[in-house]
């Protein structure tokens, strides 16, 4: 059976990217409903086109209620609050939902994790597979080097990112932390300026740079007393997210309610 797709920010260096990844996908799933907000220009458009891949006679529309009749599965990556709204929709719809949206505040995510109690949703700061791959990786090498070692988290984004640190590299805090048994909200340190005094062994550092077109780069450095490891992933095209978005979007569908993320998509849990 063919997936019914629907995709927000359609008009979006993301939404367009996601157009081309449901065109490659051999008619495993259909784009159905490409969505933007009300004010936008390309509403009304083909989305096919918008997305330089030639029309496929979808037109961009700004009424989700309307779209998600003709959805089994939502792709929202977009900004919180209108996740956020999206969220609500796809519950009273009972549509799934992927969602690749970032920086949340404890609020808007405890929305995420009620609504997950009556839709299937895919949440993740990154669905590339390399970057889930890369958790894995980081978990063993802090439970390996980390005690030994000061740990630090390297990111570097576009100039339109609006968020900082990435969500990404929040997620690689979060998975070292996790294996070390530390709370990351009481070890990170969000860059350095001025006197800081030397460095506590126990914090895990982060910087942030926002430059021109940069696509993701990510790099988490254990530097210990005569080497160093450092794991690095970097994104070349939004295609390697968007592709990972849409395998997350048919593994989602066959699963029952609840709040999943890319390493359940990729077997790497239990």
């Amino acid at each position: 059976m063919t997936l019914r797709v629907g995709i927000t920010g359609a008009g979006g260096r993301m939404g367009r990217t996601l157009v081309e990844a449901i065109a490659a996908s051999n008619g495993k799933l259909k784009l159905t409903a490409a969505l933007e907000r009300d004010q936008s220009s390309l509403v009304g458009a083909d989305a096919g086109e918008v997305a330089g891949q030639g029309s496929n006679g979808i037109a961009i529309s700004s009424n989700l209620e309307s779209a998600l009749n003709d959805v089994d599965v939502l792709i929202d990556f977009s900004i919180p609050d209108a996740t956020t709204a999206n969220l609500a929709a796809c519950v009273e719809k009972g549509v799934a939902m992927v969602i690749g949206t970032t920086g949340f505040t404890d609020e808007q995510q405890a929305l995420i994790d009620a609504a997950a109690h009556k839709i299937a949703i895919c949440k993740a700061s990154n669905f590339s597979t390399g970057v889930n791959l890369c958790f894995e990786l980081l978990e063993m090498a802090a439970r390996v080097m980390g005690e030994e070692s000061d740990i630090e988290i390297v990111e570097a984004h576009h100039r339109h990112k609006i968020d900082a640190p990435s969500g990404t590299a929040l997620s690689m805090g979060q998975v070292v932390a996790g294996a070390l048994g530390r709370d990351l909200d009481e070890v990170a340190v969000y860059g350095r300026e001025g006197q800081t005094g030397a460095r506590d062994k126990n914090t895990i550092g982060f910087a942030t740079v926002r430059a021109g077109d940069i696509v993701g780069d990510h790099t988490v450095m254990f530097a210990a007393e005569g080497e160093r490891v450092e794991i690095t992933h970097k994104a070349s095209s939004r295609l390697s997210f968007a592709r990972g978005a849409v395998r997350a979007a048919s593994w989602l569908t066959e699963q029952p309610v609840g709040l999943y993320d890319m390493r359940d998509v990729l077997g790497f849990k239990a």
